[in-house]
């Protein structure tokens, strides 16, 4: 393959016709890499990844289009199957992701330029996900902000304004207020939406804010002294809402309840739930009192509980040893015991007695003062009852 230095700046397309998804074009060089092909073209409608914007996908000729990237002004395709150099090849953008990634960027200009205009905060960055874009900014957003934010982009889309995407002169650029996350040399693309955004940019946009369809914040976190908001726009934005829409009908049914009451009875089911754990909870104590009675004579005492996980696990192993050397819980779990471990106020040898249980029945945990917890990975109770009772009657 020719060298990228060699060969001429690619004619970009889809700049000066952004609309245009289907062209003829020259090859100008094509060389194997590992197990695709790199092909050069005298000029492209395929946009390379960049500025956050993953790259156009399509076919050139019968081979399909993997990736493409710009290397100095060069756009490189990585392609399946090789070209001929010299042969012309029709190039079919894939409309669908292109209208796609487009929403997208016009949505994240919009939004990004509503909270510059409205707060001073700057874009820091950005990028189009499989999942789900992500938008940096430089400063804090109450929920009541994004809220306010969110209305006015999509005003803004309903206004359904153009979406003005030029190489202004040096003079021009000269009376034109623009945002920019870095220093950009050579040309300066312009991309300006009235009333929402002017910004300098390289990616694919939508001929108009109507095309945006919607634009929908989905998350927002703390993110390096700013936010990360996670934005859906266009159809990426109605798959996800009719994600959700399932989701709901899937609950309203399990749940018997309208759609508009689900919060409703899911609290109703949480306090029935809690209810049920209290219970549970009472019945699991009074079991484990008589259990402790049964074994009163005992230096160590060892039981299986069920309906105190969490904190209650500790609970019982206290219970368990008041009045005797060790106390162990045992909850059964998926592979082995999740245990708790209480030696009686703190009685030294806690720490012996626990390096020892996991040497003879494996597992991890730790603690202190008196009380450990953790996992065994096998051994019966009556076996760790012998363990301990052995570690007590040998002094420790």
């Amino acid at each position: 393959m020719t060298s990228d230095k060699t060969l001429p700046p690619t004619k970009r397309l889809f700049d000066e016709y952004p609309t245009c998804l289907s062209f003829h074009a020259t090859v100008l060089s094509c060389e194997q890499k590992k197990n695709a092909w790199e092909v050069v073209l005298d000029h492209t409608a395929f946009f390379p990844e960049g500025g956050g914007q993953g790259a156009d996908h399509g076919t050139l000729g019968n081979t399909k289009v993997l990736d493409v990237h710009d290397r100095n002004g060069v756009i490189v395709h990585t392609i399946d199957n090789p070209l001929s150099v010299g042969e012309t090849v029709q190039g079919e953008v894939d409309a669908e992701r292109r209208l796609s990634n487009s929403q997208q960027h016009t949505g994240e200009h919009i939004l990004s330029g509503i909270i510059h205009s409205l707060y001073g905060y700057n874009n820091v960055g950005f990028h189009i996900g499989s999942d789900v874009v992500t938008v940096d900014v430089g400063g804090v957003l109450t929920e009541d902000d994004l809220r306010r934010v969110e209305r006015l982009a999509n005003e803004c889309v309903w206004r359904d304004v153009p979406v003005k995407a030029w190489f202004p002169t040096v003079e021009e650029l000269k009376d034109i207020t623009y945002r920019s996350k870095k220093e950009i040399d050579g040309g300066l693309r312009i991309v300006q939406i009235d009333g929402a955004d002017t910004c300098a940019c390289c990616g694919t946009h939508v001929a108009s804010t109507g095309m945006v369809g919607q634009i929908k914040i989905i998350g927002a976190i703390h993110y390096k002294g700013g936010m990360r908001l996670s934005i859906l726009c266009g159809m990426r934005a109605l798959a996800y809402e009719n994600a959700l829409l399932d989701e709901n009908r899937a609950v309203s049914h399990a749940l018997s309840a309208k759609q508009g009451e689900l919060a409703e009875a899911v609290l109703h089911l949480q306090k029935e739930r809690d209810g049920l754990r209290e219970e549970l909870t009472k019945f699991a104590m009074e079991g484990l009192k008589r259990e402790v009675e049964a074994q009163r004579e005992q230096l160590v005492r060892v039981a299986v509980v069920s309906g105190l996980e969490g904190a209650g696990l500790p609970r019982a192993a206290s219970l368990l040893a008041e009045g005797a050397q060790f106390g162990l819980a045992l909850l059964p779990v998926e592979s082995g015991w999740q245990f708790a471990l209480c030696a009686e106020s703190g009685a030294p040898g806690a720490s012996k007695a626990l390096c020892e249980l996991f040497e003879a029945f494996g597992g991890c945990g730790g603690g202190g003062n008196g009380m450990a917890q953790g996992r065994l990975e096998r051994g019966e109770p009556g076996m760790m009852r012998d363990l301990l009772d052995n570690l007590v009657r040998s002094g420790l």
